[in-house]
């Protein structure tokens, strides 16, 4: 079975568009990784979830969703303290 080989070439906008990014490398497994994951899906799930009709609604529903979820200071609860992470990922993380 040959194997195909496929090379792409960007062009010129779309690498225009890529060198925006600023890329950060991540561990997969961290659990701190799963938690912003899970507050990044939270306004999709509670907010965004329903058809807007046009942009003006849609950004008066977020600002009203993210006005009553800080005025409730809803946060993450991070299981772990610095300690314990430095701990248990101690080849994930340099000592300081």
């Amino acid at each position: 079975m040959s194997e195909k080989r496929y090379i792409v070439e960007l062009t010129p906008e779309a690498r225009r568009i890529a060198e925006r990014f600023e890329w950060h490398y991540t561990p997969r497994h961290g659990s701190w990784l799963n938690m912003a994951e899970a507050e990044l899906s939270v306004p999709g799930r509670q907010c965004l979830a329903r058809r807007m009709p046009d942009v003006s609604t849609l950004e008066n529903h977020t600002t009203a969703w993210l006005v009553h979820r800080n005025k409730h200071h809803v946060n993450a609860d991070w299981q772990f303290t610095n300690e314990q992470v430095r701990t248990k990922l101690k080849n994930l993380y340099p000592l300081i």
